[in-house]
């Protein structure tokens, strides 16, 4: 990526910008994970539902994952000759739960009342799975972890005595940006310990997310992992990547409006704010910046234009001072940033980039005024 001609080819901004030659090598490096282990790899489609990205997808992977019927209904819309779209959520809901069954290939009930109160409303063609809950933590941070205390996150491993004949697969999901495979290794060996004989009547097996499956550099683990589970049981393996394609394909650019000292503090407005990249303050991220220098001698507080006084980046250190008007790139914001982007305080939100194959720049989305009045 030539940042300094991203920057002159913008608009204006905030901008996100999202970059067709990464995820393709995101992609590819999933094809070749594919092929050498034999699972089927879905999208995870929350991660950015562009549709640029679900198309490029197609190239490359089996399906599409979701979680809701608004999902459902992208997935197919935009990929009508998708042969597996995967569903797991806590909101399945009664009275869309007809459509969804025809709309998906695959339904991983989130808990046994779920279960019980909706499987007889399939349309007898989407598969019926179970979410499990392994009660295995690998995060640090409770919000993140789909196996913390009092989890709304599937069904405990530990209360499923017997895996209902409706059941033809079971899905988990336990970690969150993972750059090894021990926590699958440990997942599996609690789930074949416990139900191991059971395992011979299903069909397949959703391993979910979490895996940065491109940034691990030793694959060997995880390849000889699915040959295993296909040759003993006979089931098919699917594994569910979303930031793994688009995280570090996304940038959001923006550009310094103001510029002052608060007790002694460099202050650095930006145009953008935390609202545009809700993680930052959801979750207390600092998010890396492409300008930003370890040894910098001049200190910046990069802080979001809205009333929030929370609205801060962080304190990032440059080479130089900071000017108004000067363009900075925050990296690796492909994933849960434009999915989550919202306008509050009535700013726009940021206008949407695409740059292709040959690092040609185009602008794809701008909203307008009359967005924002629509939506009140």
């Amino acid at each position: 990526m030539d940042f300094d001609h991203l920057k002159n080819s913008l608009n204006s901004t905030p901008a996100f910008v999202f970059d067709e030659n990464i995820m393709t090598s995101n992609l590819s490096a999933l094809a070749n994970l594919k092929e050498t282990s034999g699972c089927q790899i879905l999208y995870s489609i929350k991660a950015l539902p562009l549709q640029q990205v679900l198309k490029l997808t197609s190239h490359y992977l089996d399906g599409l994952s979701v979680s809701s019927l608004f999902e459902a209904r992208l997935a197919k819309e935009i990929l009508p000759h998708s042969s597996s779209t995967h569903i797991t959520t806590p909101g399945l809901r009664e009275s869309e739960f007809k459509e969804v069954s025809s709309l998906c290939s695959h339904i991983s009930f989130n808990s046994k009342p779920q279960f019980l109160r909706l499987q007889h409303k399939n349309n007898k063609q989407a598969s019926l799975g179970l979410r499990l809950n392994p009660k295995l933590s690998f995060a640090n941070d409770p919000r993140y972890d789909p196996c913390r205390p009092h989890s709304k996150l599937g069904l405990a491993l530990d209360s499923l005595i017997e895996i209902p004949k409706e059941i033809q697969g079971l899905h988990f999901h336990t970690v969150f940006s993972n750059t090894h495979y021990q926590s699958l290794q440990k997942t599996i060996d609690l789930l074949e310990q416990k139900l191991a004989p059971q395992l011979q009547q299903l069909k397949w097996l959703n391993l979910g997310g979490g895996y940065l499956y491109p940034q691990i550099s030793n694959q060997q683990p995880f390849i000889d992992l699915v040959k295993r589970l296909k040759n003993k049981y006979q089931l098919d393996i699917f594994i569910e990547p979303g930031k793994a394609v688009v995280g570090n394909a996304g940038f959001l650019v923006s550009s310094v409006i103001d510029s002052f000292i608060s007790d002694d503090r460099n202050i650095a407005v930006l145009d953008t704010s935390v609202n545009h990249n809700p993680e930052v303050f959801e979750y207390q991220k600092k998010p890396e910046l492409l300008e930003a220098e370890k040894q910098g001698d001049h200190s910046f507080l990069l802080v979001g234009s809205s009333c929030l006084a929370g609205d801060i980046f962080g304190e990032y250190s440059f080479k130089s001072p900071l000017q108004v008007g000067d363009r900075l790139v925050f990296l690796n914001v492909g994933a849960y940033s434009l999915i989550k982007a919202n306008r509050f305080n009535g700013y726009n939100l940021p206008d949407v980039y695409w740059v292709d194959k040959k690092n040609n720049v185009s602008l794809i989305k701008h909203n307008d005024y009359q967005d924002y009045r629509q939506q009140w």
